[in-house]
């Protein structure tokens, strides 16, 4: 059995669904995947005291799925007052249309084609809903409206796809852009050491206990594959699909298109730095 505490990030055994911090919980989706893993997480966020809730990625349009959502928080005494959205891939964002309808919420995102309601998302926002306090902190690179959101009562971050609880995210070129990426990575390292963020609330995977060591992690994982791209490129691998089947043999074949798009955004990375020749 392998220790979880020598995995990168330190992930929290046991069941994913469920309390996460005194002030986020999460409901799993029932769509498991290659790139899903156990599913997409939904965070439900609010003060202890509060009876207002904000929600975080509604997930797929999964009736049953957006149902135990409200259900949960409505448990627990509150009223979902607002949804959050952390990027606009279909396993994050497809039901917010709807579960802004079911709650009568708006929905904020970074996207304007995502918003339902006159408010979007930028850098630097705080959101206070009742009594509940998060930053939203740009992390593009993942998709360009990628965000993450510090939770600072409770030393978290809800990352999104940004970083994962399990294995590393895909780059989607040509939306998400390496170099943007790194610098995102960057960006959640300097809340941890700064701004004391422990804890990783991923949007797939289980929580990390160990924030600092996942971005560590995350920016060597980075630094490797592009030595090995830009190894695979001098040794005549020109093409994605070429470097894919170099650099990624040892990965399982199912995930191979979509290590190609984290592929392309790395020869565009490294082109741009005049590291290899485009």
């Amino acid at each position: 059995m392998t220790d979880p505490t020598a995995l990168p990030g330190r992930p929290r055994g046991g069941v994913l669904s469920g309390p996460a911090t005194a002030r986020a919980h999460c409901v799993l989706a029932p769509n498991p995947s290659p790139m899903t893993l156990d599913g997409t997480n939904t965070w439900i966020v609010a003060e202890p005291d509060s009876d207002l809730a904000i929600v975080i990625d509604p997930g797929p349009l999964d009736e049953g799925h957006l149902q135990a959502v409200i259900d949960l928080a409505e448990q627990a005494g509150k009223r979902i007052a607002l949804t959050l959205l952390t990027h606009g891939h279909p396993d994050h964002a497809d039901g917010a249309a709807r579960f802004a309808e079911l709650t009568r919420s708006a929905v904020r995102a970074l996207d304007p084609a995502l918003r339902l309601g006159e408010e979007g998302l930028d850098a630097g926002d705080v959101i206070t809903t009742g009594g509940l306090e998060l930053r939203v902190v740009p992390t593009p690179g993942h998709t360009a409206d990628s965000l993450s959101f510090h939770l600072p009562a409770d030393r978290a971050v809800l990352t999104g796809d940004t970083i994962l609880g399990r294995g590393t995210t895909v780059v989607a070129h040509p939306d998400g852009r390496l170099g943007d990426y790194l610098d995102s990575l960057r960006r959640l390292r300097s809340l941890t050491v700064d701004d004391g963020v422990a804890t990783v609330l991923p949007g797939h995977g289980p929580v990390l206990n160990d924030a600092q060591g996942a971005v560590e992690f995350y920016l060597a994982h980075r630094a490797h594959r592009l030595a090995q791209v830009e190894t695979a490129v001098e040794a005549g691998h020109r093409t994605p699909e070429e470097v894919v089947a170099s650099v990624y043999a040892d990965v399982d074949r199912s995930l191979w298109p979509a290590a190609e798009l984290s592929v392309r955004a790395q020869l565009d990375y490294l082109g741009e730095h005049g590291l290899i020749d485009c």
